[in-house]
């Protein structure tokens, strides 16, 4: 007996296009949709008067067939058609050919909504440049078994997130991984971020893009520079095949997901960073990969003159507030947090969505709105990079909606300066500390993702080694790269054998972590800093695919040591409520002379928050249980040691000591921290931090 669903009428064509037995498609259905017996393709184009699908095989240069778009198969301005008898939709590729008003064809186009592209499926490989259709379209099959996969919903003020490059983070020899440099790779090496405590991965663009774009020999050196960070996407719905072992197959999608399943089981939650600021395309003098040939004045925005807009410094900028931009990265953000069941998204150079058409800033722009309030996205964790290459900077000022949190690019500034010790950052270094009450009056302390280090500047062990930037090996005469590092070598420009200046550097590393890890706000690692990688003065390594850039895994006794340090603060953090409270700290009493938060100084209860000042002190408490938990946590950045006044605890109470960083190899486990000697009086070393804590009943 025949199901009745395979009998309904829309079940079969009404037209033959070129061979093939077709019908009016479905424009609600963007992109290519299996359906009974068939493929739904739809594409919008408003200024297009005819469009054309393009078929091909995986590989082929030639098409094998061209599909005229019956023009009653147009709705408004989507171009909508069912195409049935389509042999092997694993081997297939396509696109899509407009002719525009002038009467034209053009060359074939992507699909912006492709969930799959071919053409750069192995990492590095020399693509055919005669080839005129270099990213292709294809179809991706929804069969993946997520098994009893839940995401773990961690409260925003617990998370401790680690920004890594997918295949930066297994690419060297040491990683010992089956499949370096891939998704699979990185899924071997979640027991080793569960060990550490990260409970969230911020994974640097993974959306198609090309390394090849702007690929270079340096000639000095001879190495081959690729597009290795990947902040120029070709394609917005498509997982970038290259970082796939299997992506030669076309299993992309199903490694990445196997890899976000295997982070929700480790309590780990997967945060994209996504860019919407621009395309690969660039401006007048790049490619016409699709939305040029689709519709260019609708997807960038455009000059009264004509001109591509640059508030990206790539090239052009994505009309991110225009009706139709806006549905597809609404579309785009719901469809990775359904198909691939991404926890949150970090979004590159975002103030550019708060522009106009016209690149006016907007007070309340509709797509920031709408990513705030979608029912879908309203489980996912939305962080902006709140500026752009324009000059607009919204820290504190991001049109947020009480949901957003944003890079805290001052607070960035400020703990380089404190830890350094610049005079007079004693007072601000303490507002950042307590989740920058003065930018996010109002809103959560997880509106602050406090940050030291970024893929974007030097890595954490070469903020201490170099006072200037070395970017000699990307090839552009050290010009390019940002100048304002706020970086302090210790005593030796680079790499040194003098004993003093290397203990300095891993105390002043240490310094850094440790507050990070003690600060209200939402930490953010950056991938191997706890391992002390170094890129060798190289504060914009965007180009580099090699040593320069991979994690390296090699163990040895600095790695070792910052690796424990690292995962016992993380722990720390996780088990003491004072230091991530939800809500900025005011100085309530939580018990009778118990304030939630103290400052203080040499002096108990006395900080000196002169410019001469450069010791800061705070004590924080907080509700655990029956108990009340009490951190005190002194940061001395003078380079003489203090004798520092402890405050009282109630009797029975004891300070413990967690971490010294002017101790050798000195942090300890939970539950193992010793008990202060001297319950009064704390020296506390030159450049040294010490942590301490307490519970009182």
């Amino acid at each position: 007996m025949t199901s009745p669903m395979l009998d309904r009428i829309d079940s079969y064509p009404t037209h033959r296009v070129s061979g093939f037995p077709v019908r009016h498609g479905n424009p609600l259905l963007p992109g290519a949709t299996f359906l009974h017996g068939g493929v739904n393709f739809a594409v919008c184009s408003e200024n297009a008067t005819a469009v054309s699908l393009v078929l091909y095989h995986h590989g082929d240069s030639e098409p094998y067939a061209e599909l005229p778009i019956p023009d009653s198969f147009r709705t408004g301005h989507i171009w909508a058609i069912v195409v049935y008898e389509l042999d092997g939709l694993d081997d297939l590729e396509y696109g899509y050919r407009c002719e525009g008003p002038a009467g034209e064809p053009g060359g074939v186009l992507s699909d912006p909504y492709a969930k799959l592209v071919a053409g750069r499926e192995v990492w590095g490989r020399e693509p055919d440049w005669s080839e005129p259709y270099q990213h292709r379209s294809r179809l991706m099959f929804h069969d993946f078994d997520w098994g009893d996969d839940t995401a773990p919903r961690i409260p925003r003020e617990e998370l401790v997130i680690y920004e890594a490059h997918v295949r930066g983070f297994t690419r060297h020899p040491s990683s010992a991984v089956t499949a370096p440099g891939t998704y699979a790779g990185l899924r071997e090496k979640l027991p080793y971020l569960k060990s550490l405590g990260i409970n969230a991965i911020e994974l640097m663009p993974i959306f198609e893009f090309d390394e090849f774009e702007n690929s270079r020999v340096n000639a000095d050196t001879g190495e081959r520079l690729y597009n290795f960070w990947g902040y120029s996407t070709v394609s917005f719905y498509a997982p970038k095949s290259g970082y796939a072992a299997s992506g030669k197959y076309g299993m992309a999608g199903d490694e990445l997901k196997a890899l976000v399943r295997e982070c929700h089981s480790h309590g780990i939650e997967v945060i994209l960073d996504v860019v919407f600021n621009h395309t690969a395309e660039g401006n007048h003098e790049g490619p016409t990969i699709s939305f040029k040939g689709l519709d260019n004045d609708v997807w960038y925005m455009m000059t009264p003159e004509g001109y591509y807009y640059n508030f990206s410094g790539t090239g052009n900028t994505m009309n991110c507030n225009h009706p139709v931009v806006r549905k597809f990265v609404l579309d785009c953000l719901r469809y990775w947090a359904v198909e691939y069941r991404i926890d949150g998204f970090r979004f590159d150079l975002a103030a550019i969505l708060s522009r106009d058409v016209d690149g006016t800033p907007l007070p309340n722009p509709p797509i920031l709105q709408e990513l705030a309030f979608d029912p879908v996205l309203r489980g996912c964790v939305l962080i902006a990079e709140a500026w752009d290459a324009a000059g607009l900077y919204e820290v504190g000022s991001f049109p947020n909606y009480h949901r957003w949190s944003e890079w805290n690019g001052r607070y960035r500034d400020t703990i380089r300066r404190f830890v350094k010790g610049d005079s007079g950052m004693v007072g601000e270094m303490a507002t950042r500390y307590v989740g920058s009450p003065d930018l996010y009056a109002g809103r959560a302390t997880a509106a602050s993702i406090n940050f030291v280090t970024a893929h974007d500047g030097f890595t954490l062990y070469d903020l201490v080694s170099y006072n200037d930037k070395h970017n000699e090996a990307n090839g552009e005469d050290n010009r390019d790269g940002g100048n304002d590092n706020n970086s302090w070598n210790c005593g030796a420009e680079g790499e040194t054998d003098d004993k003093e200046i290397n203990d300095l550097r891993r105390r002043q590393v240490k310094n850094f972590l440790a507050l990070l890890l003690t600060s209200q706000g939402v930490p953010m690692i950056l991938a191997g800093d706890e391992r002390g990688r170094t890129q060798w003065g190289n504060n914009n390594a965007y180009c580099h695919d090699s040593d320069l850039s991979w994690v390296d895994w090699t163990p040895n006794p600095l790695t070792d040591e910052l690796v424990r340090f690292t995962g016992d603060l993380v722990r720390f953090r996780a088990a003491h409520p004072a230091v991530r409270t939800a809500e900025h700290p005011t100085g309530r009493e939580v018990r009778p002379g118990l304030a939630e938060i103290s400052w203080h100084g040499v002096t108990a209860y006395a900080p000196d928050w002169s410019d001469g000042s450069r010791l800061m002190a705070v004590m924080r408490c907080a509700p655990l249980g029956d108990a009340v938990d009490c951190v005190y946590v002194v940061a001395n950045t003078h380079w003489e040691e203090h004798d520092v006044e402890l405050p009282l605890l109630p009797d029975g109470a004891l300070w413990r000591l967690a971490a010294d960083t002017g101790a050798v190899d000195c942090s300890f486990p939970l539950g193992e921290e010793p008990a202060l000697d001297d319950q009064h009086v704390l020296r506390v070393g030159p450049r040294s931090t010490v942590v301490l804590c307490a519970q009182t009943v």
